[in-house]
């Protein structure tokens, strides 16, 4: 059942506005006993999911016992990064997500399935796991908050990811992620419908149809002036909100450059990207953008590893962004990589296919060594920071000293392609 839906290309939803709308739907569904939050982590930090999540906890009071983020394979929020997305909310509330340890599997989708949808590429079955607090029957309500924006592992994020994804297990993010590659995510970045989001479904009808999951999803993009806007919001119960939350996403926050960009300066926020397993973004999103030889420049200032986690973090170490063929070779030799079927999956996406270059411009944190050892060519940050001076580009095409750049400060908040490679 769709709850609310509300959205346009130039529409501008205030928080007061948000604040009215819960508030009226949550009147409409009556009074609760216990509650449980499950937004997006700090990774997630501009999807409007920190002031929806405190005006639910300001709605609800005590019958918000539990609030835990949906870290997937990320790091555990600090208690800083808590305050600074989530204000006051107790801390005491949060629940810190184990998905290799706490999760448990409620059912499975069969691999008969999994082999149709992806055009016979893979033959395996795949556990639907949630972290076992969802299961809790003293819940009755589940609210999964977020935003739906262009993916790469899945299409559009969001919705029921934020689950089988955002709080699953090593079977459930490891097997999803390489079933997304593996078929091709420029086949799937920005559509609603994909294998990975078959296989959700398939779960959500199959599995947890009787959990009582609301899902409160935003769709944000930048105003003229570069400020971000809350475009969109959708409150239901089924794939109806999610996906004309992703209608408007793909209006939004697709954006469709004019000719193929041969050289992109992209900024990675200090306050965002931490690691490659995230700023990676810089590559997956602007792949279907860039000319053949050109040179995509990272800018990761608060660089300190590849993977959240440190299993993933030594494998990308290990065998590095060396191209599909190199990484499939690498998983039929090495058990280690088939137990870890995300961290192939990520080296895939993270990887110019030799089509075009990578530059990582690193804070202090990784050295040149570390950057050229994955594959990746190494750049001075200081020095590419006073060539272009960020601080004064726009976003799109730039001209400076008589070079053509195309700027991109949030690669998170978009996709970019161009004609000729996004094709239905």
């Amino acid at each position: 059942m769709l709850y609310f839906a509300r959205g346009s290309k130039t529409d501008v939803i205030t928080p007061d506005e948000v604040h009215g709308i819960l508030k009226r739907v949550f009147d409409n569904m009556g009074p609760r006993r216990r509650v449980l939050a499950i937004p997006p982590d700090i990774t997630r930090l501009n999807s409007y999911a920190g002031p929806i999540t405190k005006m639910c906890y300001d709605y609800f009071g005590s019958a918000l016992t539990d609030i835990m983020p949906a870290l997937g394979t990320h790091s555990p929020m600090t208690g800083n990064q808590i305050s600074q997305m989530f204000g006051n909310i107790p801390k005491e509330l949060f629940r810190v997500h184990d998905w290799r340890n706490d999760v448990v599997t409620v059912g499975e989708v069969p691999a008969e399935y999994i082999y149709r949808v992806s055009e016979g590429k893979l033959h395996y079955s795949w556990k639907a796991q949630v972290n076992r607090l969802l299961l809790d029957p003293e819940f009755d309500m589940i609210l999964s908050i977020g935003q739906v924006v262009p993916h790469e592992v899945i299409g559009m994020a969001n919705y029921n990811k934020n689950i089988f994804v955002g709080i699953g297990g090593n079977d459930s993010i490891n097997k999803s992620h390489y079933l997304g590659a593996i078929y091709g995510m420029e086949r799937i970045m920005g559509r609603a419908k994909s294998p990975v989001r078959d296989i959700l479904e398939y779960a959500s009808q199959h599995f947890t149809k009787d959990l009582p999951i609301v899902y409160i999803q935003t769709v944000l993009s930048k105003d003229d002036d570069g400020d971000l806007k809350l475009r969109g919001l959708y409150i239901g119960d089924d794939f109806e909100c999610f996906s004309r939350a992703a209608e408007l996403a793909l209006q939004v926050n697709f954006i469709m450059v004019d000719r193929p960009i041969k050289k992109c300066l992209v900024w990675l926020d200090p306050e965002e990207f931490k690691s490659t397993w995230l700023g990676n973004k810089a590559i997956y999103r602007t792949r279907m953008a860039l000319a053949d030889g050109a040179e995509l420049i990272v800018m990761a200032p608060a660089l300190r590893e590849f993977g959240e986690d440190p299993t993933n973090d030594r494998l990308i170490r290990k065998y590095g962004y060396f191209g599909t063929p190199a990484t499939l070779k690498a998983v039929e030799e090495n058990d280690e990589l088939k137990e870890n079927l995300s961290v192939p999956a990520h080296l895939i996406h993270g990887s110019g296919e030799g089509r075009f270059s990578i530059t990582y411009c690193p804070g202090p944190d990784v050295t040149r060594s570390e950057i050229e050892s994955v594959g990746f060519n190494w750049g001075n940050l200081n020095e590419i920071t006073v060539k272009y001076a960020p601080d004064r580009l726009k976003d799109g095409w730039n001209i400076v000293n008589g070079e053509e750049i195309y700027y991109i400060s949030n690669p998170a908040l978009g996709l970019w392609a161009y004609p000729d490679r996004f094709k239905d």
